[in-house]
């Protein structure tokens, strides 16, 4: 699968990973021994599940092709195929970055541009 994966990251952590050239995964994706990321049509559950109501959040959009043999699509969360990674995630991959506003139902709002 090529295109575009989507991670959800806390300011913070983007900054770090600016500061490093790449993102090394959060305490989640260390447990779990890959870079979690999303497809558009996933992301409004990652969300909704694994983020409700917090603030200070940043969206990144990465060009999977850009990842190589690293990416692997696994069957995950109802079986569904999910983007993981293994290794850091170079942000010279990066292709923009959005902060995700919460709406006035706490639902956040995802930037017209992400690609289902």
């Amino acid at each position: 699968m090529d295109g575009i994966v989507y991670k959800v990251l806390r300011n913070a952590d983007l900054a770090e990973a600016k500061a490093k050239g790449q993102f090394d995964g959060s305490a989640d994706d260390a447990r779990d021994g890959f870079i979690h990321l999303s497809s558009g049509d996933q992301l409004e559950r990652t969300l909704a599940k694994y983020f409700p109501g917090q603030k200070d959040l940043v969206l990144i959009a990465v060009a999977s092709e850009r990842l190589g043999e690293l990416l692997q699509w696994e069957p995950s969360r109802g079986g569904a195929l999910f983007p993981h990674l293994y290794g850091p995630l170079d942000l010279d991959a990066l292709l923009w970055e959005e902060p995700l506003q919460l709406g006035d139902d706490g639902r956040h709002r995802l930037p017209l541009r992400v690609l289902p």
